[in-house]
């Protein structure tokens, strides 16, 4: 019988020292527990667990039972009332196992569960074990910051692969547990954001960064899931919802740690790398970026937070969307930032910087390959909307060394095939043959010349003794104004600029033709 299995274990352990403890003793423990569990005897398991004699035992052998018990906790909830006692006796099992065991060995015991569930079973294993986690970090004394973040970013990469539920019914039924499981992780976080806030207001001069750290990488991993593809708009019948709830205390948190405007103003500056590796510093930006747009969707669009924000920068809204990819809560941040504006406000000198510069080329991607029609009309409009907000010479700008696409491309929105008033649709193959196709092909060399310039002039500056040597240029015996290294750099990013904008025009011609060909094959047939 498992039960006279594990006395007569207690019994032999009794009678050692804590010090002569064998690894025979930890295994036979564990599978002694587990037969109990399994063969529903947890009520006598509880009563050795409780004795007073067998303290020592369980507090160097009592974290073994972590994971036959999580598994009879969860599979006692799938069942009848009738082994409502039994799943009553796991948990006191565990609360006595929190509140008895080495916290160091319990904290791997209970991350360990977390780490080897899956699918179904996530939520409800994560929304188990965030009490008594909680209660072991409070304990532990030593890399305590550590562990607190370890705990955080294991639980949400186990939630990141499960979809986020989307329709008014998905959230209401929360088939998998996420938007509750979402809610409990915060409040799992909570004693330790305390725990940052109090020792701010002791000191000005806080210098234990490590804790804050972790809270805010766990904010920014929340911002890119779930709140980067979740629906949070007000929804009819849900009273409090779920995601609107956890995008709030995400943000409470930031603005608790003092975090929320330094992430706002200061994440165009950059930040130093930790990867040596390329690849894993590529991804860390594309999250980090990820996870500001949903920020400021957050604040300027959903309006969360938005009281700690002083809205008279108005450009700085622009330049801080453009960080953003164009798809969904981005393309609404831009728009709303946009709507801000006055048209005409904005000087075509920022048509200098890199990130105004790809705007037109990523919403022509988006109007071209996006498969969600209303995203791409979107788009269209929206490229109206950004280069309206351009003076004069910023507008010549966006759509000079491109009147002949330009050109071409009215022809095919205002000729219709049948009509063929123009004659293009004739020439059409001439066209693609001695115009599109060596324009495709002209562009991929003059592109990759210039990124190549671009980084021959950058290694070289660095080379350099000093950045500001000054180059000269003699045209036809006469000589050009001087240009220092910087100036060479400006000409060569406002080339590629250009470059962008006839690939982007190019590829808008393209699509159009075939919707056209596609339009008259169709009605032929």
């Amino acid at each position: 019988m498992a039960v006279d299995e594990l006395q007569a274990i207690i019994q032999r352990c009794q009678i050692l020292e804590e010090s002569d403890f064998r690894g025979e003793d930890f295994n036979l423990f564990q599978v002694a527990g587990q037969k109990c569990l399994e063969d529903g005897y947890a009520a006598q398991l509880l009563e050795v667990i409780q004795n007073e004699k067998n303290k020592v035992i369980i507090k160097n052998m009592g974290w073994n039972l972590i994971s036959p018990l999580v598994r009879c906790i969860l599979a006692y909830k799938q069942e009848d009332d009738k082994r409502d006692d039994k799943r009553e006796h796991c948990l006191k099992i565990l609360d006595q196992l929190v509140q008895l065991c080495n916290p160091k060995e319990l904290f791997l015991g209970l991350l360990e569960q977390i780490e080897q569930t899956s699918g179904e079973k996530v939520c409800p294993t994560v929304m188990l074990l965030l009490q008594p986690l909680q209660t072991v970090l409070l304990k532990l004394q030593n890399k305590k910051a550590y562990s607190v973040g370890l705990s955080l970013a294991m639980i949400m990469n186990q939630l990141t692969p499960l979809p986020v539920p989307y329709t008014k019914q998905q959230i209401q039924e929360d088939k998998l547990g996420l938007c509750q499981c979402c809610n409990a992780v915060v409040d799992f976080a909570k004693p330790f954001v305390n725990e940052v806030v109090k020792n701010m207001e002791k000191s000005s001069e806080y210098n234990d960064m490590e804790l804050k750290e972790e809270l805010l990488k766990f904010c920014m991993k929340s911002l890119k899931y779930p709140l980067l593809t979740a629906q949070l708009e007000q929804l009819e019948g849900i009273e409090e919802h779920p995601f609107r709830h956890f995008a709030t205390e995400i943000i409470d948190i930031l603005q608790d740690i003092r975090e929320l405007m330094p992430l706002v103003f200061l994440h165009h500056k950059g930040k130093r790398s930790y990867w040596e590796n390329q690849e894993f510093e590529d991804i860390e930006r594309k999250n980090s970026a990820d996870s500001l747009a949903c920020l400021s969707y957050l604040m300027f669009v959903q309006h969360f937070g938005i009281n700690c924000f002083p809205m008279v920068f108005s450009l700085f809204l622009i330049v801080f969307c453009l960080f953003a990819s164009f798809f969904s809560h981005p393309q609404d941040l831009f728009e709303n930032c946009l709507l801000r504006m006055e048209d005409n406000s904005l000087l075509h000198q920022y048509l200098e910087f890199r990130d105004f510069i790809n705007v037109p080329q990523d919403l022509v991607k988006v109007m071209t390959l996006c498969p969600i029609e209303h995203l791409r009309k979107k788009s269209l409009n929206m490229l109206q909307l950004f280069i309206d907000k351009f003076d004069a010479e910023g507008k010549y700008t966006l759509f000079r060394i491109m009147a002949s696409l330009n050109l071409l491309r009215y022809l095919v929105i205002k000729d219709c095939e049948s009509d063929n008033q123009t004659g293009v649709w004739t020439t059409l193959a001439k066209i693609e043959k001695n115009f599109l196709k060596p324009l495709h092909v002209g562009l991929n060399m003059s592109k990759a010349h210039y990124e190549a310039e671009i980084k021959n002039k950058r290694e070289n500056r660095r080379e350099a003794n000093n950045s500001n040597t000054v180059y000269s240029l003699t045209v036809s015996e006469e000589k050009m104004p001087a240009m220092t290294t910087e100036m060479q750099l400006q000409v060569l990013h406002s080339a590629l600029f250009t470059f962008d904008l006839i690939e982007s025009v190019l590829a808008r011609v393209e699509e159009l033709i075939e919707v056209k060909v596609k339009a008259a094959m169709d009605e032929n047939i």
